[in-house]
């Protein structure tokens, strides 16, 4: 055990030092590391309330600089697999779990409710800047979607809901985070991301952005009595559209 551990900070040392080199090689996230570790020092001198706001937002530019390097996730990957190779034991004398009876594996029958139609002028909607969000977990009346949000990953499920026989929106803009949309079959999608760095998962396709932007349709788009149109531009982060 002594000479795994010698091996493992071994590895972990070689790889810091290429974490060093990256970091030294790329101005932009060698900046917001500096910046993000000033904010921080600075934080812990000053009174509560900018001490938590500078903290909060020099951790936040901190970790961002760091998980852009590869060498970071190179040394998570090394001690994950250190760990499952010397503790892996530990898991085997847990329960079997059985994915027969995994929640996505679940089949429900959903009669569709419907309601007298809800006031729309004037109509206001509260979102968290931080945090992750689920949209149609129930049965709701649709109405375009239009948010911003600095973190956190988001689920929009259209399932649960019945598109007008028109064009529907759905526009996004976000910081950080995964971006996943679940689309009944039979409706015509359209696609407008962009993205300084992320992927786009579309139809079976992957598409990786490095600050570009894409813009694609569904098949036979043209012919669907109902279309949805998604606008999205996120910082870093991915956007799924799922047909279900």
């Amino acid at each position: 055990m002594k000479n795994n551990w010698k091996w493992f900070l071994l590895i972990e040392s070689l790889l810091i030092i290429v974490t060093l080199y990256q970091l030294i090689n790329n101005l932009f996230i060698l900046g917001l590391f500096a910046i993000g570790c000033w904010l921080i020092f600075l934080g812990r001198k000053q009174q509560e309330r900018r001490k938590k706001t500078n903290l909060a937002i020099g951790l936040l530019l901190t970790a961002f600089a760091l998980m852009s390097l590869g060498g970071f996730w190179y040394m998570s990957i090394a001690a994950v697999i250190f760990f499952y190779m010397n503790y892996g034991k530990v898991f085997s004398k847990m329960d079997t779990f059985n994915f027969q009876q995994a929640p996505w594996n679940e089949k429900e029958i959903v009669v569709v409710e419907t309601t007298d139609s809800l006031p729309k002028n004037a109509k206001r909607f509260k979102r968290n800047w931080l945090g992750n969000e689920r949209i149609g977990s129930s049965i709701y009346e649709w109405d375009d979607i239009n948010f911003s949000i600095f973190m956190g990953d988001t689920i929009i499920d259209l399932g649960n809901t019945l598109l007008p026989k028109e064009e529907s929106y759905i526009l996004i803009r976000k910081g950080f985070g995964k971006t996943r949309i679940l689309v009944p079959t039979g409706i015509g999608v359209m696609i407008e991301h962009s993205s300084v760095k992320g992927k786009v998962l579309f139809e079976g396709q992957c598409y990786m952005l490095e600050n570009e932007s894409i813009k694609m349709y569904s098949k036979q788009y043209e012919s669907q009595a109902r279309t949805i149109k998604i606008i999205t531009s996120v910082i870093v982060g991915d956007l799924e559209v799922i047909t279900i």
